[in-house]
């Protein structure tokens, strides 16, 4: 009888402790649909700052207003952390035709970021079009005095959209240093985008070890005209193709991390991150890569406070400068926690978009993500299912160790690339309530991982609505 007494006691206290996180996440989800903030931080980012690349006067605004604001939540610390970061402008808006069969057609294009000008009176040379550098490599020195036209599309049959953007991303990063090895004198990508449409996404590349003498213009068209391109270029090899940019590659500058911090009541030297990108691309907004990350990552440490919690663990919100075109914020806060000899247990990145949440990537143990998978009956009510193994983002990558647990949301993908470093990545495409759904979804995860902490996670009883 005693042992059945005991056995009796425990389920009941699992149930217990089932049922009081179900009422915590509901509080979370509650606060956060009808009291959140980050939708009002990001009409701020968007609409008053504006694109936010790295080194420039709109990011350095960025820096400044999101400190102030969370320094309004009565933070026990919140701090700037220097960075030195690339400073790159376009300048002019590119232009861009083909003329093939005396017929002229007007091509949407952008700079690569990092890019080298073409010559004040722009570049033209026909074209030689590939769709993988195993293809390109197969030219050899035919390329030399032409542009090539990398015109590798991202794979629709992957429902995964980051799978298909991972697919051929490598073209627009290293187009112009596999092409200018062979002795091209520019080369034109295929926007990163699943989507038919007039608009060209940016994005970064690189040369690598290249001398200056072998360091090409480099410039992304739109699906559209890539078709098109393509098109003529069956009907006529010998087409011309035209395109001027005037951007400019200017010397490192002075930038900041922002970071923010709730100081954990029993182990305040075990360190939760989470975070987002503060700088975007120059085209749109960057509302959605990565403004909506920001705010939500704001928001998840607003909102533990106003939910009552208390932390266990010291909880931060990092706020990385420069993701998009050298990741230097990422590489500067591993290299100082490092440094201090800081102990991360946790750090959790949303770098997919603001659309509605679907649950998390895990980099972690299989022991871990078990663990994980003991919370799922919490997640349910809210339609979040996806618990898998995989990439957590690119900030928080340089603090990977052997016990952290990095973990990245995953909000639903189709959209995404719609709008990623392009010109329609802005406030109106991002839905308050989807924004709102991702954030409390953060919270939550913390609010677990700090509970349990990232060891010993105890199974939560199944319970029924």
């Amino acid at each position: 009888m005693k042992q059945l007494a005991i056995i009796l006691t425990l389920l009941l206290s699992i149930n217990a402790t089932a049922q009081t996180d179900q009422e915590v996440v509901k509080t979370i989800y509650s606060q956060s649909l009808t009291n959140g903030k980050a939708y009002q931080w990001l009409d701020h980012l968007s609409n008053q700052i504006g694109g936010r690349l790295s080194g420039s006067t709109n990011a350095e605004k960025a820096v400044q207003y999101t400190k102030q604001e969370l320094e309004k939540l009565g933070l026990d610390k919140v701090w700037l952390q220097e960075v030195m970061v690339p400073k790159w402008e376009r300048g002019a808006k590119e232009v861009a035709h083909f003329t093939t069969q005396n017929n002229t057609f007007n091509v949407n294009i952008c700079a690569l970021g990092g890019s080298v000008a073409t010559s004040k009176k722009g570049l033209e040379a026909t074209v030689i079009e590939v769709k993988s550098f195993e293809e390109l490599a197969t030219l050899g020195t035919k390329v030399k005095g032409k542009i090539v036209f990398f015109n590798g599309a991202m794979n629709p049959e992957l429902i995964h959209t980051f799978e298909a953007y991972g697919g051929c991303s490598k073209q627009r990063y290293a187009g112009a240093y596999e092409a200018g090895k062979l002795g091209a004198v520019g080369v034109i990508v295929r926007s990163l985008n699943l989507r038919q449409d007039d608009l060209p996404h940016t994005g970064s590349m690189g040369y690598m070890d290249l001398p200056n003498n072998q360091r090409v213009p480099s410039a992304a068209i739109s699906t559209n005209d890539a078709n098109k391109l393509s098109e003529a270029l069956k009907k006529d090899v010998n087409l011309k193709f035209y395109f001027k940019q005037s951007c400019q590659q200017f010397e490192d500058v002075l930038s900041y991390n922002v970071i923010g911090e709730i100081t954990g009541s029993q182990f305040p030297d075990e360190y939760m991150v989470v975070g987002g990108h503060l700088d975007s691309w120059d085209l749109g907004d960057g509302s959605h890569d990565d403004g909506a990350g920001v705010v939500q990552s704001m928001d998840v440490i607003r909102l533990l406070k106003e939910s009552g919690i208390k932390p266990k663990r010291t909880i931060r919100v990092v706020l990385f400068m420069n993701e998009e075109n050298g990741l230097r914020g990422g590489k500067k806060y591993a290299e100082e926690a490092k440094r201090k000899n800081e102990n991360h247990v946790f750090a959790l990145e949303s770098d997919s978009g603001g659309f509605s949440p679907r649950g998390f990537s895990f980099d972690c143990s299989e022991a871990a993500l078990n663990k994980v998978l003991s919370w799922q009956s919490l997640f349910k009510p809210y339609l979040i299912h996806y618990f898998e193994k995989g990439y957590s983002g690119a900030d928080i990558g340089p603090l990977k160790n052997d016990h952290i647990v990095m973990a990245g949301l995953r909000p639903d993908s189709q959209r995404y690339f719609d709008h990623h470093h392009a010109a329609n990545d802005t406030f109106d495409a991002v839905n308050k309530r989807e924004l709102e759904l991702g954030a409390a979804t953060m919270t939550s995860l913390v609010y677990l991982f700090d509970k349990y902490g990232t060891s010993n996670i105890p199974q939560v009883k199944e319970f029924k609505d």
